[in-house]
């Protein structure tokens, strides 16, 4: 319980915590970390051989593959009028079963001020979805924006590295005040705000109808996360990510961490697009044998490529490892 508090507390936007005291640390976590301390030589070892190794790209390139793939279901269904995938990622239809954005469909209610069934109904359906999945997969498997942004991180960082540009960072917890402002927003105007400003609705109806001049707004977007500071809509104004986010502190797929498989290489950290998630990984911070990542964790794999000895998987919750 005290895991799950702290990993939804560090997804509204408080800084991860280290063990308060020697206690907090569990007996064979104490012994694992003991016997890496004895056998040094074999961790230096192990340090230089998984620095010839060349990266693994497997779930990325899955994950690449599912979300062109569920985007481009949605432009093939309108544009050959069949009935698979209707609509578009805020609100649509498959074989029949509503599926409506969990943070539309909220929008749309305080706008509305009453409770609309049939958008129950598709949230109904779209939050078993994600709890089975886990919570913010979202982000990473289907948004589309999620993806560009996910490329323009690349120029950011070669912009960085050559010293044309400056990284940038903000509170974490100012994607919960934009949480909090667009709801209120949406309540006193009578009207959804988010969803006019918001990159995902505006990709993907241009993808399905055709770009429009909203595309501007995407592209000034992208810009500022390549020379200002990246990712910076992910991280610290969707509402999306925080409300899915929500529903992954009770998702069983999850990606979990194993102490006794780590060496502390920080190779996870340097991959991961929600770095904060994998603080348990550095050396000292896990209290124990296993753990699974916080909420706010995409379920994006790039660690779990990263990690060169397993000590990071998918797993779901009370079952043996996934894959």
């Amino acid at each position: 319980m005290r895991h799950l508090k702290e990993g939804f507390l560090c997804m509204l936007g408080a800084e991860p915590k280290k063990p308060g005291h020697p206690g907090q640390i569990s007996e064979e976590v104490h012994r694992i970390m003991e016997v890496k301390r004895e056998d040094k030589s074999r961790i230096k070892e192990h340090l230089h051989e998984q620095a010839r190794q060349q990266p693994r790209h497997t779930w990325r390139n899955r994950r690449w593959a599912v979300l062109v793939a569920v985007n481009l279901l949605f432009v093939l269904s309108f544009w050959l009028d069949i009935s698979v995938l209707e609509g578009a990622l805020t609100g649509s239809r498959f074989v029949g079963f509503h599926l409506i954005d969990l943070n539309a469909a909220l929008q749309v209610m305080l706008a509305h001020k009453h409770i609309i069934v049939n958008l129950v109904i598709g949230t109904v359906t779209v939050f078993l979805l994600w709890v089975m999945l886990g919570g913010r997969s979202f982000c990473s498997w289907v948004c589309p924006y999620h993806l560009l942004s996910e490329l323009t991180e690349k120029i950011h960082l070669v912009l960085v590295r050559r010293k044309i540009v400056t990284e940038h960072q903000f509170h974490r917890g100012a994607r919960t005040v934009f949480w909090l402002l667009f709801v209120v927003l949406a309540f006193m105007t009578g009207y959804t705000v988010f969803e006019t400003l918001s990159p995902v609705g505006i990709l993907s109806r241009a993808l399905i109808y055709g770009p429009g001049l909203a595309l501007a707004w995407v592209l000034v977007l992208l810009l500022f996360e390549v020379f200002w500071s990246r990712r910076a809509w992910c991280r610290y104004v969707c509402p999306i990510g925080l409300t899915y986010g929500v529903v992954g502190t009770i998702s069983p797929t999850r990606v979990s961490y194993h102490v006794e498989a780590c060496f502390h290489e920080g190779d996870c950290r340097k991959a991961c697009l929600v770095p904060h998630v994998l603080d348990v990984t550095i050396k000292g911070r896990a209290t124990e044998v296993q753990m699974g990542l916080g909420p706010d964790c995409t379920r994006c794999g790039l660690c779990v490529d990263a990690c060169p000895t397993g000590a990071l998987r998918f797993e779901v919750k009370g079952l043996s490892k996934l894959l």
